[in-house]
């Protein structure tokens, strides 16, 4: 337990991920010295997830070879690992374990983060996921030359598995509803070419139609044909896990929504960060929207802990709400793609540079403001690039003043 002091205030931080520890760094450097509680559904200590579908498969590894370096400090930190928050009730300051535990706090973070979307039970089996270390080494463990893969769906998650396990010596097919792969979101022109490097590589796509059922060895599709998988993994999204937060009149549509503040529901000292969080920008219109990038995670721990340290102790908040603009790469073997902004608002694209077959610079407009850009290479013109949108967006969409 952190301290002796039984009269110490607690903040609870729900989420043992990089939002929730980055959420505790900021909250150490603004000055919060009473005790933090740190309640995690996995038994790993924080690690870092991009990897996972990326490095972890083609080289297999442990914990250690993604765990997150841990800033030190004087005040100890409690973690409740391998323990989830099953409710809460926000009125009365009080969550209840898994276990049947309650805790009790004064400042809350919701860094839950989010799980697998997965199709019915009806569709059979196995099928893995690759959302935890453990996930990704018992997938890398199978990955060897011959090996007869089916990834169900074709977003980044789906492509880079299947890169990895082309890499690997595997036969590969990806089964995807969308009719190109990453189409949402990063539409189709740049969809169409990310298929055709696949396709160059080995990767065998069946597109515009989904699984229905997995027997055994036997994977089959809505249009009625029968792929044969020794290995199946499922890569179709993701759901937010905002479960516990049920019952305390809040907007659960989507992740929790929150003020510009990163408060939940706007109510003070409750705040929430990371993939759970759906929050406005500024920068991109009025509308709440979850982002799920590793960026994000950090930036919006930063600002959450200044928002929560501000409502506890009555510290200056940050000067506006929170404004980020997102970045995020993705490496696919095949590609390396690094994107900035939010691509999936745009209802044009076109190449800004560059040749799509090669190295290229796409750029993302919504009613004629740039809103993304997304680099297939070009890594040398990545911070030009990121320095251009920001500038764009900033004068499209200044930010407000200061709550």
């Amino acid at each position: 337990m952190a301290g002796s002091n039984d009269n110490q205030r607690v903040i609870v931080v729900v989420g043992a991920g990089l939002a929730g520890l980055r959420t505790l760094e900021a909250l150490r450097r603004q000055g919060w010295q009473e005790r933090v509680v740190v309640v995690g559904a996995e038994t790993h200590m924080p690690y870092t997830r991009p990897p996972l579908s990326k490095k972890l498969l083609i080289d297999g590894g442990t914990h250690a070879d993604v765990a997150l370096r841990m800033r030190p400090s004087e005040h100890e930190t409690q973690w409740r690992l391998g323990r989830g928050v099953v409710a809460s009730d926000l009125a009365n300051r009080m969550l209840r374990l898994d276990d049947g535990t309650t805790l009790r706090y004064d400042g809350l973070v919701a860094a839950s983060g989010v799980r697998p979307r997965r199709l019915p039970d009806s569709v059979g089996g196995p099928r893995q996921v690759i959302r935890t270390v453990d996930d990704a080494l018992a997938v890398s463990a199978r990955l060897t030359p011959g090996t007869r893969v089916v990834v169900i769906g074709a977003g980044f998650i789906g492509c880079e598995v299947a890169a990895a396990a082309t890499v690997r010596g595997c036969a590969v097919a990806v089964v995807a509803v969308d009719a190109v792969p990453m189409q949402t979101p990063l539409g189709r022109l740049l969809g169409t070419e990310l298929r055709r490097r696949h396709a160059a590589a080995g990767v065998e796509f069946h597109l515009g139609t989904g699984v229905t059922r997995v027997d055994g060895e036997r994977v089959r599709l809505a249009d009625g044909s029968v792929l044969r998988a020794d290995v199946v993994v499922e890569a179709i999204g993701s759901v937010p896990c905002t479960e516990w937060l049920a019952g305390n009149d809040l907007d659960l549509t989507d992740g929790v929504r929150c003020d510009g503040w990163l408060r939940m529901g706007g109510r003070r000292g409750v705040v929430a960060v990371g993939d759970v969080a759906r929050f406005p920008n500024p920068l991109f219109g009025d509308d709440a929207r979850r982002v799920e990038h590793w960026q994000v995670a950090a930036d919006s721990a930063a600002h959450a802990a200044t928002t929560l340290v501000h409502d506890l102790e009555g510290v200056a908040p940050a000067p506006g709400p929170f404004t980020t603009v997102p970045t995020f790469w993705s490496d696919q073997g095949v590609v390396r793609i690094r994107a900035f902004g939010l691509p999936r608002l745009g209802d044009r694209c076109a190449v800004l540079e560059g040749d799509l077959t090669g190295e290229a610079a796409i750029g993302y407009h919504s009613n004629d403001a740039l809103v993304g850009v997304v680099l297939l290479g070009m890594a040398r013109q990545s911070s030009t690039y990121l320095r251009h949108l920001t500038e764009e967006l900033a004068k499209a969409k200044p930010g407000s003043e200061a709550q």
